[in-house]
């Protein structure tokens, strides 16, 4: 299964740009979208950006990411309080 991310751009220096999402940079190759510009969101896939996205659509994609890493966070933290209980003291 394939993830892409959207990610804001930040920077670009020529097919080169830097993007952004919660504090994390990351280098993203913007040879597929030659119009964008900086401070928009762009749909990133094993490091190129591959769509520009409006902010709102960016955003909603966010939202439901973290929502998805929030429950395997709090599911890996109920498997490990199981394991927990059945250690012998």
């Amino acid at each position: 299964m394939c993830l892409a991310i959207p990610l804001r751009v930040v920077s670009i220096d020529g097919t080169n740009a830097v993007g952004e999402v919660d504090g994390i940079q990351r280098e993203v190759c913007v040879m597929m979208t030659p119009d964008v510009k900086v401070g928009q969101y762009v749909v990133v896939h094993a490091g190129f950006a591959i769509q520009i996205l409006d902010e709102q659509e960016a955003e909603g994609t966010l939202d439901i990411l973290r929502q998805m890493a929030a429950a395997v966070d709090e599911k890996r933290t109920e498997a490990r309080e199981r394991v927990k209980a059945r250690k012998p003291n």
